[in-house]
Parts: C-alpha cells; sequence; structure tokens
C-alpha cells in the first residue's frame, strides 16, 4: 500500500514540478540583469502557445501563417523561468523581451562554446528546473514498472501539456517501439516555434534535440528520438524510441534554412546547401 502510495505521489509531482521548486523573475527595464522577488506558484495546464512579444516569423511564404495565441499568466511564467535558467548559464541577460530575448540567449549557448558544450549546457538547465529527488525517484520508481511503458507514456502527455508555450501546437500520438508494439507515447509538434524562431538548425540540434534526449535518457531512465522536420518545421517526439550516436544522426548534417543569418552562401548570395556550420 505505502509503494503505491509513493508511485501516485510522484505522478502529482511530475504534473507540478514547479510547485517544489524557487524560482525568480528579473527585470528587463535596465541593461543589468536584477533579480526581483522569490515566488512559488503551482499551475494549471492549458493546451496553448503563446509569446511575450510579436512573432517575427509569424508568416513563412512557403508554410503560411502560423498561428498566434493570446499570452497567459501560465504562458510568461513558464517562459520567465526558462529564461531565467538560461541568462544564469550564460552570465548575462538579453535587452530584448519576452520570446525574442529567450531566443538570443539561447543562440547564445553557441557563443564561446564547442557544439558539444553547448549541448551539455543546456542539458543543465533541463536538470535545474527539477529537483534532484524528483528525477532519482522517477527514474527508480516509475521507469520500470511496465518495461518503461507507463514512464514514457506519461511523460509524453505531461510534454504535451507543458511545452506548447515553447515549441507551438502539438499532441499525443502513438509510436511504433523498437519491440514491434505501438505506444501512445510520441508528441507530434505541428510547428516548431522554437526552430522557426531561431532560424537555424544548429540551435534547434544542440540546445534543444540532443539536450533534451541526454536528459531524458540519463535523468529519467527514458529513451528519446526527436526527429525535427527542417521543411515544414514540425517535429515528432518518440519517447521509449532509443536515439542514434552523434555519428548516425542525420539531422546532424542538415543544410542550413533558407532564413538562417549563420548560412554559407554562393556568390549570387543564394544558400549553398551545405551542412550548416554550428549543427
Amino acid at each position: 500500500m505505502k509503494v503505491w502510495c509513493s508511485k501516485v505521489q510522484i505522478m502529482h509531482n511530475l504534473c507540478h514540478p514547479f510547485q517544489y521548486q524557487t524560482l525568480h523573475t528579473f527585470s528587463l527595464s535596465s541593461n543589468l540583469y536584477h533579480p526581483l522577488k522569490t515566488t512559488s506558484l503551482t499551475p494549471s495546464f492549458r493546451f496553448s502557445c503563446s509569446s511575450s512579444s510579436p512573432s517575427n516569423l509569424a508568416h513563412d511564404q512557403k508554410l503560411g501563417a502560423r498561428p498566434e495565441y493570446k499570452p497567459t499568466w501560465l504562458d510568461d511564467f513558464f517562459l520567465d523561468s526558462f529564461r531565467h535558467k538560461l541568462a544564469q548559464e550564460n552570465g548575462w541577460d538579453s535587452k530584448k523581451e519576452g520570446y525574442d530575448g529567450m531566443i538570443e540567449l539561447a543562440n547564445g549557448l553557441l557563443v564561446g562554446r564547442t557544439k558539444q558544450q553547448a549541448t551539455l549546457a543546456a542539458v543543465r538547465i533541463l536538470k535545474s528546473i527539477f529537483p534532484p529527488f524528483l528525477l532519482d525517484l522517477y527514474r527508480t520508481l516509475i521507469t520500470p514498472v511496465g518495461g518503461g511503458k507507463i514512464a514514457a507514456i506519461m511523460v509524453a502527455r505531461v510534454t504535451a501539456l507543458t511545452c506548447q508555450w515553447l515549441m507551438g501546437p502539438c499532441s499525443v500520438n502513438s509510436i511504433n517501439l523498437p519491440d514491434g508494439s505501438s505506444c501512445p507515447s510520441g508528441v507530434f509538434v505541428e510547428r516548431c516555434k522554437y526552430l522557426e524562431e531561431s532560424k537555424c538548425v544548429g540551435v534547434c540540434v544542440n540546445t534543444c534535440k540532443l539536450p533534451t534526449q541526454i536528459f531524458f535518457k540519463e535523468e529519467m531512465g527514458i529513451p528519446l528520438l526527436m526527429e525535427p522536420n527542417f521543411k515544414d518545421y514540425s517535429c515528432q517526439f518518440s519517447f521509449g524510441v532509443p536515439s542514434p550516436t552523434r555519428e548516425n544522426d542525420t539531422s546532424l548534417r542538415e543544410p542550413c534554412l533558407e532564413i538562417c543569418p549563420n548560412a554559407p552562401t554562393q556568390r549570387d548570395g543564394v544558400i549553398s546547401g551545405k551542412q550548416c556550420p554550428r549543427s
């Protein structure tokens, strides 16, 4: 009976990770980073995606308009919390507000670091969001149940519920596991806002895809394969599916996006189609 109660409590904690952690907000009214007051919140999740600042890429000539959502206090809370972690890791804060400032900080992870160092920095940020005991207990008590399928299904649902402010509209879907069975442990992102706003394959791969795969595997014991589509900006999360090694990951050899500010160009100004220099 005690074991069952413990597992129920862990499931509750997973869905409400921020209620056990103290987070700081900061002021953007000056060029310096100023911690303000300490806040502890227990959010109620909504299926929405928003930004505290207007998107520069709300309309793509090839893909059409991307839906924009009115920000909620919960969206702003997640955005400010994640941005604060990025600023701590970089040692500086962006002068830009909202989502634009967060993207600038994400780009900053690749400045003065190797690609591998940037990936590990992003992993540290993800770890800092959760209380250490929660990750340890989840890996010990939840992950082994049902051969890992229950844990994979749970994190898929939590991801779909809590990360749309970062990625945009997404939904849980069924995927094929390595053993040939089907499992509702996938998350499909319709059009990833993080990829589209960063405008860079390297930022996507080294500050999101690889760190997220490493985090779930090493900290929660759940294999994860993320498959970003650099043509339509969609992305498929497959929890329970192992990711390839860096040497065998084809996403690391993708050419630059046409909108990438770091893309190598030919003499006539056309994107060369070479591998992204930051991936």
